[in-house]
């Protein structure tokens, strides 16, 4: 496959991967909200509580409807346009992504027709069992699917058998192959940004109808659970992500540098707030802390930070420093503007001023983009910093494409539909979670707000 070829192939798979990112995060994340508003209702037996739990169950099945749609396009494009990376990774995906399908796939398509249409039809303790069943089933399904993409970062528990275009990667160990040196930090690091996605939006939500005055009662409640529930997992993102950072500097030393551009080993490893890359002069210029880093990687300022120079000589084994640099600077600065966003709201929530601070509640309204763009951008991090290797020091991107039977013009007219096609399909999904957001939950007592104010006119007029 020549060049183009390539980077076509490259381009395509990031618009499908992405346009599908958009989605599961956000059934996992708004699945556990879905959990614990449920879990309320079981106690109280509030129904308010109830109505909560209808409205955001209907805003989960748009989210779950479009991952389910939208994922089946990964499988065509892994045979259509990364050929040769299927046949060297399909002994080791399999033992991976076959119990993704077989268990949560069939769990979840198990329990959701009582999660959605057993409100009335089914026991209380049924329904919640039955979200349960499916919320577990969408994080069971990223737990697998963030094992096979840890694999490719860190592989471990297999043999290479073969050789040239028949060479691939078979299981000696099969619990290494699970459980690598980097599975466990990226499940939980993907999980709590899906949360974290789930009650922004949440908060967005009961926050625009606060703006709105409408639905009063349903909003202080989700705006009340949401904060909480932010402000606990902000904190354990920070955890996370630290844990996470030192299993990089230990497992993939070559990324660890070129997420703060880090070119000459050096002690007193600065942290950059904000900066740019040179790469051609090999610099970064910015606004540094120096020694964090250090501290960071090591628990120690002054113990020095290896540089690319020293880790990958040849700038042809490095990634793209520029863009792994600016995406996690990205990533990080969508995390401190998330707390900012929480400490503020929370204060005002303590002071009982939220529901009249116009500016706070549009701030929260539009604060669901930011973990979007903080997930979008973790995984460029994670899956920029890898490259040149599609699977790490086994085998490179380049080498994993499908021979020259494809060609870029091929490759082209495909991109360009499927453009086309996710252009209509995130517009339908916008026009019906607009349509729901604006019908909101119903009353408690079955007449919706705009049915009232109906009734209210036909009765005077009578």
């Amino acid at each position: 496959m020549d060049e183009l070829s390539l980077i076509l192939s490259r381009i395509q798979y990031a618009l499908t991967i992405s346009f599908h990112y958009l989605f599961p995060p956000m059934s996992i994340g708004l699945g556990l909200m879905l959990v614990i508003f449920e879990g309320i209702y079981m106690k109280n037996k509030d129904p308010e509580m109830k109505e909560v739990c209808r409205f955001w169950t209907r805003v989960f099945s748009l989210f779950f409807a479009m991952g389910v749609a939208t994922g089946f396009v990964q499988l065509f494009s892994f045979g259509n346009n990364w050929a040769r990376f299927s046949t060297f990774v399909g002994d080791v995906f399999g033992t991976l992504l076959a119990p993704e399908g077989i268990f949560a796939f069939f769990l979840e398509a198990s329990f959701i027709g009582f999660m959605l249409f057993g409100w009335e039809r089914v026991s209380r303790g049924v329904h919640y069992l039955s979200t349960c069943m499916v919320v577990f089933g969408a994080h069971f399904s990223a737990i697998w699917i963030v094992m096979a993409n840890s694999w490719m970062h860190t592989p471990d528990g297999y043999k290479i058998i073969g050789s040239g275009l028949s060479r691939r990667a078979v299981v000696v160990d099969l619990w290494k192959v699970y459980f690598t040196p980097s599975t466990l930090d990226r499940i939980f690091h993907v999980l709590i940004g899906c949360w974290v996605l789930g009650g922004f939006l949440v908060l967005s939500v009961s926050s625009y109808y606060v703006l709105k005055k409408r639905h009063e009662v349903f909003a202080k409640i989700c705006q009340k659970i949401s904060i909480i529930f932010l402000a606990i997992m902000l904190v354990v993102q920070f955890i996370s992500a630290d844990s996470t950072a030192r299993g990089v500097y230990k497992n993939q030393p070559i990324k660890f540098a070129a997420l703060e551009g880090i070119y000459d080993t050096e002690e007193y490893a600065a942290i950059s707030l904000f900066g740019y890359v040179d790469e051609k002069n090999e610099k970064v210029y910015g606004l540094k802390i120096p020694g964090v880093l250090s501290f960071l990687a090591n628990e120690n300022f002054k113990e020095p930070v290896k540089g690319l120079k020293e880790l990958a000589p040849n700038p042809a084994d490095r990634p793209n420093v520029q863009l792994v640099f600016q995406s996690y600077h990205i990533m990080v600065a969508t995390w401190g503007m998330m707390v900012l966003i929480i400490l503020w709201a929370s204060w005002l929530y303590r002071k009982k001023r939220l529901q009249e601070s116009k500016w706070c509640l549009r701030t929260c309204v539009l604060a669901i983009l930011l973990p979007y763009v903080g997930n979008m951008t973790g995984w460029m991090t994670a899956e920029l910093g890898r490259q040149p290797w599609i699977v790490q020091g086994l085998l490179r991107t380049k080498e994993g494409v499908t021979n020259a039977s494809v060609s870029s013009q091929q490759i082209m007219g495909s991109l360009t539909m499927f453009s086309m096609m996710f252009a209509l399909l995130f517009a339908l999904f916008i026009f019906l979670l607009d349509k729901k957001i604006q019908h909101g939950p119903d009353p408690v007592g079955g007449v919706h707000e705009e049915d009232t104010d109906l009734f209210t006119r036909l009765e005077t007029k009578l």
